[in-house]
């Protein structure tokens, strides 16, 4: 019996091996995770009495939509050929907003507890967790909406508590898991998940709810994600050490990349302190706050809120919107793919530092969709443009999984979760902000000027993370990592910033200093 789980570890090995099995199924669990986040943002198209609103609109805010220029207007009288899809809520759009913002409420206060738990006992039933809560809140979701709105703000909470503590849970897998040479292509395969499960998502809810009915967008997606939770119990480990189904091979290769003693952590011993005074005096960690946290207010900006900017102002029924929304996430998908590997290969050959690969990820991410969206604020009721913008500048965003969100390793994997639980709690703020900014904007003013104005203030804002994670961005390990001995006695880097243990065979580890 004990012979004979080593021997399936070699056959399925062999097959593909089990940190890319890990880094799979950490995609799918996330493609769950914001599929089941953003299917509200879609289904609420056909769940709303479109007619009705327009209605109270019209008759509360006559003055405003009598200024109205005619170009703004002109969207909708021209470009739109179908009949508006009707559903049974009167939810006015600040509480539309208050709705879709109220799941990182959830999002906000699980994220630092969560962090420390996947730490100091088990990322495996952290993210375990994270999905199971989603699917039962998903599948409540039509339920309570029938019965008040404010049960669906329950369960959008619900949802975001499990949904907050998705990033460090994986950030503290990939830490033990990932070589240093293949961690952004791993970060990679398993954040840009976010992407598949949004186009997924889109796709699945706009045909689901113009043929079964909105109701059937959170049954569907409810009900299939509990595959996952099988798989996810079977397969996945929180350490090689701890993996049965792995070859020997792939066990040495990875626990000597990173260390025995990190291996080491997960075996119950005690675990460091988290530096906090070394944490947020750090330039390093403070760009990657800034980035992640301005950032992201564009993320949630065109996740959350762009099937309502192609419904209300460019004219697009649902079916349509679904299909215009989600395309653009799988370039995404695809993009994210492919820097991931081009950086990882340059920084194998020495060519580019950690750093620099950071860097370039993260000005894909900010640049490009900035212009895009300075574009958008000119073309006015250019349909096809617009998509065309739109889909340029969420492709971009997938840079954004091998830049900045993977820095946090970079600098300190001993602490990778709750690092990303502290800029992701920050990032959070955005989330919550955006759709009751957007709603109050737009409230009964539904026009391309109004848009203009969140665009802008996103533009801003991704001028703010870009000067300062040029500046100040790093993909070196700090001190503080190793605590208050490894300070005195950090490693340092070759002149391409490479980690000089990275370049040997000498299973250095990460975390030595510490235990001691």
């Amino acid at each position: 019996m004990v012979e004979a789980v080593p021997a399936r570890g070699n056959v399925l090995g062999s097959l593909l091996p089990a940190r890319y099995i890990l880094a799979l199924l950490g995609s799918v669990g996330m493609a769950i995770i914001y599929g089941l986040k953003v299917n509200l943002s879609v289904a609420m198209v056909a769940m709303l009495n479109h007619t009705a609103l327009s209605q109270a609109a019209s008759e509360a805010f006559n003055t405003s939509s009598s200024i109205s220029s005619a170009s703004d207007e002109s969207c909708k009288r021209e470009e739109s050929h179908d009949v508006v899809e009707d559903g049974p809520f009167m939810w006015s759009e600040p509480l539309q907003g208050t709705i879709l913002s109220c799941y990182f409420w959830g999002y906000f206060i699980s994220q630092i507890p969560g962090a420390r738990i996947a730490e100091l006992f088990s990322a495996k039933w952290v993210m375990f967790f994270s999905v199971a809560i989603n699917v039962i809140c998903t599948i409540l979701t039509p339920v309570m909406a029938e019965w008040h709105y404010l049960a669906v703000i329950a369960m959008r909470v619900g949802e975001g508590i499990g949904g907050g503590v998705t990033f460090p849970s994986m950030h503290v897998m990939i830490a033990s898991w990932a070589p240093p040479v293949e961690r952004s292509v791993i970060s990679a395969i398993i954040y840009a998940g976010t992407a598949l499960g949004t186009v997924i998502s889109m796709l699945m809810a706009g045909q689901l709810a113009a043929a079964w009915g909105w109701e059937s967008v959170f049954y569907v997606m409810g009900f299939l994600s509990i595959a996952w939770m099988l798989l996810w119990i079977w397969l996945v480990q929180d350490t090689p050490s701890k993996q049965a189904l792995i070859s020997q091979e792939e066990r040495d290769l990875i626990t000597s990349s990173l260390g025995s003693d990190r291996e080491g952590n997960h075996h119950g011993e005690k675990k460091p302190p988290v530096p906090w005074k070394s944490v947020f005096g750090s330039t390093a960690f403070l760009a990657i706050l800034v980035a992640h946290t301005c950032s992201n207010w564009g993320w949630y900006m065109l996740l959350i809120e762009l099937p309502f900017y192609m419904k209300q102002v460019l004219g697009f029924n649902i079916k349509e919107n679904a299909m215009a929304t989600a395309i653009p996430f799988l370039t995404m998908w695809l993009f994210s793919m492919a820097i991931s590997k081009c950086l990882d290969t340059l920084r194998g050959r020495s060519m580019i530092s950690t750093t620099t690969a950071r860097k370039i990820a993260t000005m894909f991410a900010s640049v490009v969709p900035m212009f895009c969206l300075l574009a958008l604020c000119f073309i006015g009721c250019e349909r096809g443009a617009a998509v065309a913008l739109m889909g340029i500048a969420i492709t971009s965003i997938g840079g954004m999984f091998c830049g900045f969100l993977s820095n946090h390793i970079d600098i300190a994997p001993n602490y990778a979760g709750t690092l990303i639980a502290i800029t992701n709690t920050a990032a959070t703020i955005p989330g919550i902000i955006v759709p009751m900014f957007v709603g109050h904007i737009t409230h009964g003013n539904q026009t391309i000027s109004a848009w203009r104005i969140i665009f802008y203030v996103t533009i801003v804002l991704y001028v703010i993370e870009i000067i300062f994670y040029l500046l100040f961005g790093s993909g070196e390990e700090q001190p503080w990592n190793k605590g208050i001995e490894g300070q005195k006695s950090s490693k340092p880097e070759d002149p391409e910033g490479v980690p000089l243990r990275q370049k040997t065979s000498s299973p250095t580890s990460y975390t030595s200093e510490n235990n001691d």
